[in-house]
């Protein structure tokens, strides 16, 4: 009797913990990026170092203060791909990460596939917004855009 009451409550413990670690991991950390906070200001680098501010409208974001690498956002842009490749230095190597799948309009798996082929093109947005941290951006030709931070070369020394 006793080893089903000890057997009982270490199912039921590991049930409660495995509940909390996933809620902790997708929900609690997350908070939406207000459009008017400074995370909303998507920045690009010009061919010449500079950071220019990007037109943007329809900033979707999230972020979390346990991680610099869970930010992602989702955007629309007037700007062009011809005048923004023309412009602005493109991304050796963009890698889209997940996302929570409560986030809708970030699916990292699509943009990470149409930046393969060719259907989107990647930018740096800043270098090291975090150390060994770069936020990227994607663009369709359509206007729309995506962002995140992901890991550079820095960070893997």
């Amino acid at each position: 009797m006793n080893g089903k009451i000890i057997g009982g409550f270490l199912v039921l413990t590991a049930a409660v913990a495995g509940a909390a670690m996933y809620y902790l991991q997708v929900y609690a950390f997350y908070r939406p990026v207000e459009v008017s906070s400074p995370a909303a200001a998507i920045r690009l680098m010009s061919l010449g170092g500079v950071q220019e501010a990007m037109l943007t409208s329809d900033f979707e974001g999230i972020d979390a203060d346990s991680s610099p690498l869970r930010f992602r956002g989702c955007f629309v842009t007037p700007m062009t791909l011809a005048m923004l490749s023309e412009t602005f230095e493109s991304y050796e190597d963009p890698t889209p990460l997940v996302a929570p799948s409560w986030f809708d309009c970030f699916d990292a798996d699509r943009i990470g596939a149409d930046l393969e082929s060719g259907a989107a093109l990647a930018f740096l947005s800043e270098k090291n917004i975090h150390p060994g941290v770069d936020r990227v951006v994607a663009v369709y030709p359509d206007g729309r855009a995506y962002t995140w931070h992901q890991l550079n070369e820095s960070a893997e020394k």
